[in-house]
């Protein structure tokens, strides 16, 4: 499934998990009017000013560290390490990954997120030359 639904918002801080596994991601507050898209981990195209890079966009609940039913969109940025709360992103979902799912660990998620973004890679790479 693609499609091109794009978010927009400010980067906010979050649980901080993703960083103490060397995953970060960038937590968007999202703008006001915008709805939510279907749940799920979607590759995705990633604005910062005059910048495009790939992510791994999760959006709605994470049931491996929310006992909350608490949606989110968070993205782990491919190839980035730079700090940028309070700057606005703009997050195009361009294919859908999987659906979220319970894990038993952090370690888990991040061995998943390790597949979803080379999955996310050999797709929009091409496209953007990355």
């Amino acid at each position: 499934m693609t499609m091109d639904t794009v978010l927009s918002g400010i980067v906010v801080h979050g649980k901080g998990l993703g960083r103490t596994v060397g995953m970060p991601t960038a937590n968007l507050q999202l703008d006001k009017g915008i709805a939510f898209p279907d749940e799920g981990v979607w590759a995705s195209k990633v604005s910062l000013g005059d910048e495009t890079f790939i992510g791994v966009t999760n959006v709605g609940r994470r049931p491996t560290v929310d006992t909350e039913e608490r949606y989110t969109v968070e993205t782990n940025i491919l190839d980035f390490d730079r700090d940028i709360y309070g700057e606005r992103l703009e997050v195009t979902l361009k294919a859908f990954l999987r659906p979220t799912v319970k894990m038993d660990s952090l370690s888990e998620v991040k061995a998943q997120v390790e597949k979803d973004k080379e999955e996310a890679r050999r797709l929009l790479s091409k496209a953007s030359g990355h």
